[in-house]
């Protein structure tokens, strides 16, 4: 690709792990991040290929293409089908109390599928560095993120929790500085968008984002698996950084947007721009209904005539991300893109579900205890994290 043209594409597009947005307010385009980043489609052989070894349907968004491009997912499943292993590496921001819908992406099915073990990066130190808060306050956040990342589910065999402010250190810290000498500050620039204005902190973070795909991160886990291969489940946001920076795996996410349609990215500062697990259904339907951009037609009798264009529909995205009953998703499609039902009807049906995916998360939360949050976060060995 012609310099220039990689020039214009970035300036159609940014993508960085702290900003998403398309020129003049335009679509992200997916399959120019394919090609600029190296990446493969995920296709309909390979979600069957998951379906063969884990002997159960593929998670909706493996089926539905949210999970839609990876690097080398297919070494993984070659070296899984052969008996080796892998773990997971996901993290979290934490800079706002709740999580939002879209940060549970990242956060289902793989590790209940595969069998394997999950680590989970809460970066304290990272929000401290880009955000007007305490460092105190941005522990307390990542203690809080974590009771909501506990309460979809994770095993606790097979599960590590940690923030950086307390785990950096030893093994960590040498793969940080391994890391640091390999990128140049021009490399670090180009991957990041650093400017003379960002201080010193800024600039030397990637590589504690970088090493946790390296299983000597992790020695209290994975001592003598030097080799061990790891999967990173990422969004379009945190993929420049992960491919150009990292030895590993990773498999990439669109991310769920409501407020903004496809064109920006959810924001935990903005409360109107997500769906969170606090808010209450009062709360969820009032967002769908003032925020969810509609495809919808601006008349009912236009709407009977024409259809919907689905294209750019935000609420048939939400049910295709959120609705797992594939029968029920297909016909709202079909009669919605028909005309035969209308905006109000589809956005209705959007609230139920995802406020009873609130309220599952919500009723889990309320038992997760602070001993939890302590036993996720202990440096500890993991015997049965195989099994």
């Amino acid at each position: 690709m012609e310099p220039s043209q990689t020039n214009n594409e970035e300036e159609e597009q940014l993508i960085t792990p702290w900003e998403v947005d398309a020129k003049d307010g335009g679509k992200i385009d997916y399959d120019k991040l394919i090609d600029r980043f190296g990446c493969q489609r995920i296709d309909q052989s390979l979600v069957q290929r998951v379906e063969r070894l884990t002997s159960q349907p593929a998670h909706v968004f493996l089926r539905r293409n949210v999970f839609f491009a990876h690097r080398d997912f297919a070494e993984i499943l070659d070296a899984y089908e052969k008996g080796d292993k892998f773990y997971l590496y996901t993290g979290r921001g934490p800079s706002s109390e709740a999580l939002h819908l879209g940060h549970l992406i990242p956060f289902m099915y793989l590790q209940d599928a595969f069998k394997v073990p999950l680590v989970i990066q809460l970066t304290d130190d990272e929000k401290f560095l880009w955000k007007n808060l305490t460092i105190e306050e941005c522990q307390r956040l990542a203690r809080e993120n974590a009771k909501d990342i506990i309460a979809c589910g994770f095993d606790i065999s097979k599960t590590f929790i940690f923030n950086d402010f307390d785990y950096v250190g030893g093994a960590f810290y040498r793969n940080m500085v391994q890391v640091g000498k390999r990128v140049t500050y021009n490399q670090a620039v180009g991957i990041f968008g650093f400017t003379g204005e960002d201080h010193i902190g800024k600039v030397s973070f990637p590589p504690v984002q970088a090493v946790p795909s390296f299983p000597s991160s992790f020695p209290h886990l994975f001592k003598g698996k030097e080799n061990l291969r790891c999967l990173i489940p990422c969004a379009i946001d945190q993929l420049k950084d992960e491919i150009k920076i990292l030895a590993a795996t990773e498999g990439l996410s669109r991310r769920s947007n409501e407020k903004y349609g496809e064109t920006g990215k959810m924001s935990a500062s903005d409360p109107n721009s997500a769906i969170y697990v606090t808010d209450s259904a009062k709360d969820i339907k009032n967002k769908i209904n003032r925020y969810a951009f509609s495809g919808g037609q601006d008349s009912v009798e236009k709407h009977r005539q024409l259809g919907a264009n689905l294209e750019v529909d935000i609420p048939i995205k939400y049910l295709s991300f959120f609705l797992e009953d594939d029968a029920e998703l297909e016909h709202i499609k079909k009669e919605y893109g028909a005309g035969r039902m209308l905006t109000g009807e589809v956005k209705q049906r959007l609230v139920q579900v995802l406020t009873e995916v609130v309220d599952r998360h919500r009723t889990a939360r309320a038992n997760v205890t602070e001993e939890m949050v302590d036993a996720f976060m202990a440096v500890r060995p993991l015997p049965h994290m195989f099994d």
